[in-house]
């Protein structure tokens, strides 16, 4: 039988930055952070479908670090999810995907950086879990030094497959 294998590129938050993220998965969504670490997603499945072009890419790779500013806790997918949304213009993290996806023969679509705290697959947030998310002390900046190419086998935990260091600043 054939495995239904995923893969994407993934910006992993810092284990010392995402202890507020962390707890807030924990207590509401804690099969979400069973399946992965918190994180923002750089490039989606169908965006890396040529992976080898892909990793030639990330090996040759001249980015220093990229930071990206966040904003306030908000709710999506019907209210039953929230994320906590980029703020700004995030550009570093939109040269980052361009250069990453540079040569593969598709447009680059806009892809706004975010963390998923309530994944609406499997958690629903009340108006009551909502005012207790706001209430946390959220990161407003989080620097990213490495990308993660991930994948995931039949709906199981996300494992890293390989990791691209991006330059110091």
């Amino acid at each position: 039988m054939d495995k239904n294998i995923r893969q994407q590129l993934t910006l992993f938050v810092d284990k010392k930055d995402a202890s507020e993220i962390e707890s807030i998965r924990e207590k509401f969504n804690p099969k979400q952070q069973q399946l992965i670490d918190c994180h923002v997603t750089l490039c989606r499945e169908d965006e890396i479908a040529n992976i080898d072009k892909v990793r030639d890419n990330l090996q040759n790779l001249d980015t220093s670090t990229i930071t990206i500013q966040f904003g306030q806790a908000t709710r999506f997918d019907n209210n039953k999810g929230v994320l906590l949304p980029a703020s700004g213009d995030n550009e570093q993290f939109q040269q980052l995907r361009k250069k990453i996806l540079t040569a593969l023969n598709m447009p680059v679509r806009r892809h706004e950086p975010h963390i998923t705290l309530m994944h609406p697959r499997n958690s629903n947030c009340t108006d009551e879990t909502f005012e207790e998310i706001k209430s946390v002390n959220l990161p407003t900046s989080l620097k990213f030094d490495t990308v993660s190419l991930i994948e995931q086998i039949d709906g199981g935990q996300w494992q890293i497959v390989n990791r691209f260091n991006l330059k110091s600043e």
